[in-house]
């Protein structure tokens, strides 16, 4: 390829990164904190909520990314195909564009959200776990109530404990972003393959590694600040 060409390659990959970035924030956002209720909820003590969670959690982890992507994503249209449903939910089927960005960018959200909330889940979990049970007898001769206990005790620890491998999960995430072009999501991967195939050559693929890396890059140097900013947990 000419600098001519890779200039132009470039000028439109970087029109594409700000798809991707919001996948990548979208599921952060609400995957973090879902993960967080799920892994509480995983403790319950009612144990048909338990055993919900933990085939959740099942599925989540024991099915590939990219077939729940595809799943979400012709979830609604294939309620038109089911009989005896309510009137409104069929209305609701007819009415959804497959093609709409919207509706790719929300079915994205959705199966990156519900995904990624398990493996959140599982690493909060073995954080709270981890604490040893003397602090919460501790906590409860002093007063203080159970919900004080875990959020201000317990939770900062648990978060200390948490990074490195929330930093592991996080760095995947940047990486499965490129899973949104299996369902024609018009992110930087995608348009790279186009340009492939566009000039033929490799060097588009390269580029949008490049930005991949680069992310990587930025949020293991941020996770490295956190944890010493956690080091006086120890």
């Amino acid at each position: 390829m000419t600098s001519e060409q890779i200039g132009s390659v470039l000028e439109i990959l970087v029109q594409f990164i700000l798809p991707t970035l919001k996948v990548f924030f979208f599921t952060l956002i609400f995957s973090v904190p879902l993960g967080m209720v799920t892994a509480l909820l995983k403790k319950c003590r009612f144990k048909p909520v338990a055993w919900l969670i933990n085939l959740y959690i099942l599925i989540m982890r024991g099915t590939p990314l990219m077939l729940q992507i595809i799943a979400m994503y012709y979830a609604v249209p294939y309620l038109k195909l089911i009989e005896g449903l309510p009137s409104f939910i069929q209305n609701f089927a007819d009415m959804v564009d497959i093609r709409d960005e919207s509706y790719m960018f929300n079915a994205l959200t959705v199966a990156f959200v519900l995904n990624y909330a398990a493996y959140f889940a599982e690493i909060f979990r073995g954080g709270i776990e981890a604490i040893p049970k003397g602090q919460y007898e501790a906590a409860e001769m002093l007063g203080f109530t159970k919900t004080q206990t875990f959020f201000r005790i317990i939770l900062p620890q648990v978060c200390k404990r948490v990074v490195p491998a929330s930093s592991n999960e996080v760095i995947t995430l940047i990486k499965d972003t490129s899973l949104a072009n299996v369902i024609s999501y018009e992110e930087i991967t995608l348009k790279a393959r186009q340009q492939m195939q566009l000039y033929s050559s490799l060097t588009p693929l390269f580029m949008a590694g490049a930005f991949y890396l680069i992310m990587t890059i930025i949020f293991t140097a941020l996770f490295s600040f956190i944890e010493k900013k956690l080091d006086y947990y120890k």
